[in-house]
């Protein structure tokens, strides 16, 4: 597959599509993260020299924001004791975070990150970005799950939602 170059000469490579791949690094190493107990320093480090843009077992990972990818984990991290309970209170109390496995828990706080911290970011591309790697790891219901509950999180914290055309 190739790409054809843009009218700007860009390659057909859009900045949206960077921070995109950005989020979906930063899922896998808030994963890597929590299943391994790697530290921030330590898994921001492997990402950017190994990872990001780079080719790993003959599969090469997108071209990523760097600086998106570092502003998400650190955010997360930072932020962690104040997403979580946000989190929390989106769910169903027969669901609470533990029960969610890493991946769904990975993506919940980056996708809550983004809207609580980052009003500079619509909403519906935050919801869209989230369940679309939701529907990269699952095919059953979290996907649904991560629109509910980041649609929630949305009404709460910024007063909108993505509404009648949520997913």
């Amino acid at each position: 597959m190739t790409q054809s170059a843009g009218k700007d000469g860009s390659n057909g490579i859009r900045h949206a599509n960077k921070r995109g791949a950005a989020r979906l690094a930063a899922v896998q190493a808030l994963y890597q993260m929590d299943v391994a107990g790697s530290g921030l320093l330590e898994i921001t480090a492997e990402y950017e020299a190994f990872r990001l843009g780079k080719e790993v077992d003959g599969a090469t990972y997108r071209e990523a924001d760097a600086q998106w990818f570092r502003a998400i984990l650190a955010g997360v991290v930072e932020n962690q004791k104040t997403i979580d309970p946000v989190i929390r209170q989106s769910l169903t109390e027969d669901w609470p975070l533990s029960r969610l496995d890493s991946t769904l828990r990975a993506i919940l706080r980056a996708g809550v990150y983004e809207l609580t911290e980052r009003a500079d970011v619509p909403v519906a591309v935050i919801v869209s970005e989230y369940v679309d790697i939701a529907k990269a790891f699952y095919e059953e219901d979290e996907p649904k799950l991560v629109n509910a509950v980041l649609d929630r999180v949305s009404r709460r914290v910024r007063g909108e939602g993505r509404g009648k055309d949520a997913r």
